[in-house]
């Protein structure tokens, strides 16, 4: 099954920060996502990476969110492995969240 780029938020839409009620994508923190097919002498399925940030470097919940996202990423169907890379450039700020994120988080 192939993997393309909404299958690939959409499923990230499920991931949350513990401390924020809004999911990372509306939040902004997902900054790009690269799928690449495995070659087929090593099986089936799809490589996802996705690079991501957090609200702040010393987020206490940043292990459990990039876990929580690959783990989130390996249940797709047609997704062999994934990879998370926490990057900081360019920074976070609220500019990012969404119109959707703004509203749940009473701020529009």
């Amino acid at each position: 099954m192939p993997i393309d780029q909404d299958s690939v938020i959409t499923a990230l839409r499920e991931c949350y920060d513990p401390e924020i009620p809004v999911n990372i994508v509306d939040l902004g923190l997902i900054y790009e996502v690269r799928i690449d097919p495995v070659p087929p002498e090593a099986g089936e399925g799809e490589t996802v990476e996705v690079d991501m940030t957090l609200t702040a470097p010393g987020c206490p919940s940043s292990g459990y969110i990039s876990q929580q996202v690959k783990q989130r990423l390996e249940q797709m169907p047609g997704v062999r492995a994934a990879t998370v890379n926490v990057v900081w450039s360019p920074p976070w700020g609220p500019e990012r969240i969404s119109a959707e994120g703004k509203k749940k988080l009473g701020i529009e």
